[in-house]
Parts: C-alpha cells; sequence; structure tokens
C-alpha cells in the first residue's frame, strides 16, 4: 500500500479545517499545514490532529506557498488538498481502495473535484484534478494564482473524489489583483494564467476587457484544448453582455475547431438559437447534449446536468411551443426520473396536470 502526506495551505481556516481533517486523517500517513499567518486558533487545530506545522511568509504566490508544502512531505506522495475541502464517506472508501491497488509505477493520480451542488447535494461542477503526486519525481506548482502542476509520466484515474464545501466567500478581489499586480510588474503570461485572468475579469463583469484577452488566448494558439474550449463559451458568454450577437455565435462556433461538441456546448448553443426563437435548431443542439454520454478525463470542466436535466428541460420547452404537448411532457417526466425534486419539473407536472382552459 503507498503512502501519503497531506500538504495544505491555510490561513485562518478555524471553521474549516476541522471537518477537512476528520475527513482525510484516516487516508494520510502525515499531514504537513503550512500556515501563512493566521490569527486564529488554526494552528491550535492542526496540532490537535496531529500536523507537522510550518510558516511561510505570504507573498501572493500560491505556487510558492504550495511547492514550501511539498518541501517537507516524506511520504511516497504528496496530496494537497483546501481547508474548505472533504471527502465524502464513499470516497473515502474509494480511496483506501486505491491506496491499496495503485499499480507501483504510478507518477500521478488524477481524482475528480466537485465544486458545486445542488439542493440534495449531487455535485453540478466538476472537474479532473492532479490530487496525489509521486514526491521522488519533484513536481512543482506553477503559477502564482490557479497554480497547477502538469501532469506527466505514468497517469492513473482514481474513483475518489475530493468535494469543495465552502461555506463562506473568500475575497473576491484577491486573485484579480495578485494578476494585475504581475502584469504591472511586466510579467509575460502563460497561456493558463492568461486563461485564468480573462475568467476573473469576467466575475467582475469586465467583459470588454475579458472578451479581448480571451481572444487574445486563442488566437496566440498556445492554450491547452480545454481552456481552449472553455475560453470559447467564456468568450462567447462577455460578448452576449456586451450586445454583440454575432461576435457570441463565432466565440461558440470557434470551439468547433477544437474537439467534436460536448454537452456544455451544445446547450450553449440551444440556448443561443432558444433565444432567437429559432426553436428547430434549439432543438437539434439540445437533443446533441443528451446524446454525449461520454464520461471526460480529459480534465475539462464538467456540468453533468448538460447531459440531463437542461437540455431535456429545454426540450420540453421548444415542443409545447412547437405544438407537440405530448412529446414535451415525455421530456418532462424524463426530468422526473433524474430529479423528482426539482422544481421546473414540479411546476410543469402540475402545469401538464391542469385540465384544459
Amino acid at each position: 500500500m503507498i503512502t501519503v502526506s497531506l500538504c495544505m495551505i491555510v490561513k485562518n481556516e478555524e471553521e474549516h479545517l476541522p471537518h477537512c481533517l476528520r475527513s482525510v486523517q484516516s487516508l494520510v500517513d502525515e499531514i504537513i499545514i503550512v500556515d501563512t499567518g493566521s490569527t486564529d486558533n488554526t494552528k491550535e487545530i492542526a496540532a490537535a490532529f496531529g500536523a507537522k506545522i510550518y510558516d511561510f511568509v505570504w507573498c501572493d504566490d500560491f505556487s510558492a506557498a504550495r511547492n514550501f508544502s511539498f518541501s517537507k512531505a516524506t511520504q511516497e506522495y504528496c496530496m494537497w488538498l483546501d481547508a474548505d475541502d472533504v471527502f465524502s464517506d464513499g470516497d473515502r472508501n474509494a480511496f483506501l481502495r486505491m491506496k491499496g491497488e495503485l499499480p507501483d509505477d504510478t507518477d500521478v493520480v488524477m481524482l475528480r473535484y466537485h465544486t458545486a451542488f445542488d439542493a440534495t447535494g449531487r455535485p453540478t461542477f466538476s472537474y479532473w484534478r492532479e490530487r496525489l503526486l509521486r514526491r521522488s519525481r519533484g513536481f512543482r506548482f506553477e503559477g502564482a494564482v490557479h497554480e497547477a502542476i502538469t501532469p506527466c509520466g505514468k497517469i492513473y484515474y482514481g474513483d475518489a473524489a475530493v468535494s469543495h464545501r465552502k461555506t463562506k466567500p473568500g475575497d473576491p478581489d484577491r486573485n484579480l489583483l495578485i494578476y494585475e499586480k504581475l502584469r504591472e510588474s511586466g510579467k509575460a503570461f502563460s497561456p493558463r494564467e492568461q486563461f485564468y485572468y480573462a475568467r476573473e475579469l469576467m466575475y467582475h463583469a469586465r467583459y470588454g476587457e475579458s472578451a479581448a484577452v480571451f481572444s487574445a488566448f486563442l488566437d496566440e494558439g498556445r492554450g491547452w484544448i480545454e481552456n481552449n474550449l472553455e475560453a470559447c463559451r467564456n468568450l462567447a458568454f462577455c460578448r452576449k453582455q456586451t450586445g454583440d450577437t454575432e461576435g457570441e455565435f463565432a466565440a461558440l462556433t470557434r470551439a468547433l475547431r477544437y474537439a467534436p461538441p460536448r454537452a456544455e456546448l451544445c446547450c450553449d448553443l440551444g440556448h443561443f438559437f432558444f433565444e432567437k426563437g429559432d426553436l428547430t435548431n434549439a432543438v437539434f443542439w439540445y437533443e446533441a447534449a443528451l446524446k454525449d454520454t461520454a464520461e471526460d478525463t480529459g480534465g475539462g470542466f464538467s456540468l453533468p446536468d448538460c447531459r440531463g436535466v437542461i437540455p431535456l428541460l429545454q426540450l420540453c420547452v421548444c415542443y409545447y411551443r412547437l405544438g407537440d404537448r405530448d412529446r414535451a411532457e415525455k421530456y418532462n417526466e424524463a426530468v422526473g426520473k433524474l430529479n423528482p425534486n426539482h422544481a421546473s419539473y414540479l411546476y410543469n407536472k402540475a402545469f401538464f396536470s391542469a385540465p384544459a382552459p
């Protein structure tokens, strides 16, 4: 069975850290906590879980802090988590099985990262992250913000997942301020940094600036395919917010250069035509979304509802407006099989059950 060092960077996480460490302590062989300036009880909580605690002077560089935490590890693999990450009971069991079954030559273990959930706790947004790294390979994080390690060597995709259970918002301006400080210093952004800088601008509703950065990112042609695909969707959103309908459509169709259309893009195209009142084209793309049932292992962002609930609900509306009430009702019932408590499904069900006026 492999051995694992849990490596974390934290600051003022007394609310989240106990939940995180309780969920993971039985899975790891060592806990490394790097504190970047806590003024609450974070260190005391970490000590109660037997963690080795180190101080790190914050320098607006997440990679530097992550790499420092990895440098303190002593076990075969380093695993990173944030303080508001947890393993569910099922994922703990899957992780323990993986520890005993992992091929000896594995360099990187990829695990799903669930970062958004519906009211029932079902993941609605997830993606793959490099979660365990063989220590002897000397892997290092890159990027001051949205830091990552490029997977290489023998890569293993595990069944366990990490759930990001943030209970309160962080500093919404932190990442953008770091990027703008780097830009003002004259730093040339890598393609990944350029992509995430554009996203931060988008999150701050600076849509024109964001669109310009996304366009430059795509035009330079140096990006990872998954980021290219997401950049097209984000660029379309930004252009939509500025009233550039033709630019929105051009951005969506540009994604077809990089890969066959995935469910997320199909839903975006469906929405585009739906809003234009072109229900025939909308139906085509929503039905295409339902046909994308492949489990992504490429590392891209995944919205599971784009393969089920979202296109089914939209098809219900489209067919009703096209005058096919029976087909519309069948699509709504299909939603109920996936999520019987969904508010739109229940509303539609009541509508279809009501006596005709």
